[in-house]
């Protein structure tokens, strides 16, 4: 439901987006990257990493009965060529494995899926998208950078104290929004306050809202 969200989000705001993994579950999503494209994108979606609640009547339970559900977002950048950050190849597992999902000739004939772990922080990383194992490493190692670009930038900044009381809200189980489809239909952000009740529209991608209050909230504006 999220995935679709922030896809329609970026449908409506001009902004490309790709899919760049996706593992699937029973009933769903279990995990998915999508890059998005597009100016300051990275600077409107940041403030949607976090944990997000979602409160509705299960369509797989049979008792119609309502459930609580928690999904993690992560939001980092891509990051320009001209910016280095070293990676030691001693501390990169590459796995390879074989694309799921409908595609080309080569789809499940061939291990071109590339799956990298970064021993040292424990970052995983996998791309299937690409025609070849070659074109699927080199865009996973691109992500790669990023992660680790946004994962060093924040470990500096975690020797702020008030950075660290902010990242404290920021865990599983401690949501920044709420999606509520049951006993009523309401969704909050828990940082800004913003609230909206046409719940539908926010599922078919009318965030901007969301994203404009925290912008403004993270920079000290009312």
């Amino acid at each position: 439901m999220l995935m679709r969200m922030y896809m329609r989000w970026c449908e409506r705001n001009d902004y490309k987006v790709v899919v760049v993994d996706l593992l699937e579950a029973e009933g769903g999503v279990k995990s998915v990257t999508l890059q998005v494209k597009g100016p300051y994108a990275y600077g409107y979606l940041k403030g949607e990493a976090g944990v997000h609640r979602l409160v509705r009547i299960s369509p797989f339970d049979s008792q119609n009965r309502r459930h609580t559900s928690f999904t993690s977002v992560y939001a980092s950048p891509v990051i320009d060529d001209e910016v280095e950050v070293n990676i030691d190849p001693s501390e990169l597992r590459i796995d390879t494995y074989r694309a799921g999902g409908a595609g080309g000739q080569h789809v499940n004939k061939t291990d071109s899926a590339v799956r990298i772990t970064h021993l040292k922080t424990g970052i995983v990383v996998a791309c299937q998208n690409e025609r070849s194992q070659h074109m699927n490493k080199a865009l996973a190692m691109k992500i790669l950078t990023s992660r680790l670009y946004e994962h060093y930038r924040v470990e500096q900044e975690k020797e702020h104290a008030q950075f660290a009381v902010e990242k404290k809200d920021i865990s599983w189980g401690n949501q920044i929004r709420s999606y509520v489809f049951q006993p009523y239909t309401m969704v909050k952000d828990h940082r800004t306050n913003q609230q909206a009740g046409n719940i539908q529209g926010v599922m078919d991608g009318d965030i901007t809202q969301f994203i404009e209050a925290y912008l403004k909230w993270a920079n000290g504006e009312e």
